[in-house]
């Protein structure tokens, strides 16, 4: 018996799972039944949190159609994959973590006429943090500001559909994969494996959940002048404290979603009905980018 028959008896078996190693996909031979809309799924590896004082380490991307209708991949899969020289040394946590070392990048440079190549015709770009790798990109490469971008962490509620972990790797072993994580080429490869797969009872692949999250309108709201005794409150509902401009902040991914948070900031934050916050509308060119927003007032309260 094989190790592939070994492996299939055991999945036949309700009382094991069996994780497989990633196999990248290099061609979907399938025909696309709608319109096709180019993406391009990205990763990257830096020196370290900030975009404004750290660099690329390497840079991937894996370019596909996805077929509108159905959700599916289809066609040619093209593939880059490029280290960048920093400049100084790796931080050694940044060197475990990915595996990639001074030797490795000494003297590389991102391939920009490679990059330019195979984004032509993208429409649209996808990551699974985007908004940690879009500042990045976009300082190195500005063009990749011109892009709708989406976020498969954030624009695609996980644990709503009855998957416990919104990471990557989790993700991937619960569809039954396991690969080499944080590197960026892997990274990409298994992002877009999980995306075509559907996504709890949603009836959905993943792809067609960022495609329509792509298009929905979506907020950015500051709890401007919230007390000091609701951080607790708001950090639980899912808050994150902005240091630089001192305020509790979150996304909201539809309009129905602004009037409910709102309604929670009145009933439980602010005592003054009159209380005024600060939102702003941002579409998929604007997201997730380091771009500061245009905020209006916007009462907690409707009149």
């Amino acid at each position: 018996m094989t190790l592939a028959d070994m492996a299939q008896l055991l999945s036949a078996d309700p009382d094991y799972r069996v994780i497989r190693r990633l196999q990248p996909s290099t061609h979907f031979d399938r025909a696309a039944v709608g319109p096709v809309k180019r993406v391009a799924v990205l990763d990257t590896e830096t020196t370290g949190l900030s975009s404004a004082t750290d660099v690329i380490i390497e840079l991937a991307l894996v370019v596909m159609d996805i077929d509108t209708l159905t959700g599916q991949p289809v066609g040619e899969v093209l593939v880059f994959d490029g280290f960048q020289d920093p400049g100084r040394p790796i931080p050694k946590e940044v060197q475990q973590l990915t595996g990639i070392s001074d030797a490795m990048v000494k003297g590389q440079a991102l391939d920009e006429a490679a990059i330019s190549s195979i984004m032509d015709g993208v429409q649209w770009v996808v990551a699974h943090n985007a908004g940690f790798d879009r500042p990045f990109v976009e300082q190195r490469l500005s063009y990749f500001a011109d892009l709708p971008w989406a976020c498969s962490f954030a624009d695609i509620p996980w644990k709503q559909h009855g998957i416990g972990s919104a990471k990557l790797e989790a993700l991937a072993a619960h569809y039954g994969w396991f690969y080499d994580a944080h590197r960026a080429d892997m990274d990409c490869h298994a992002l877009a494996a999980v995306l075509g797969q559907p996504v709890g009872d949603t009836g959905q692949l993943g792809w067609q959940l960022l495609l329509s999250a792509l298009d929905a309108p979506q907020y950015t709201l500051q709890a401007t002048g919230a007390p000091f005794d609701a951080k607790d409150a708001l950090k639980a509902r899912g808050y994150r404290w902005d240091g630089v401009q001192r305020v509790w902040h979150t996304r909201v991914a539809s309009e129905q979603g602004l009037r409910d948070e709102c309604a929670w900031l009145g009933d439980h934050v602010y005592a003054n009905p009159r209380a005024q916050v600060a939102v702003a509308e941002v579409n998929a060119l604007a997201r997730y980018s380091a771009r500061t927003p245009q905020f209006v007032s916007h009462a907690v309260r409707a009149t």
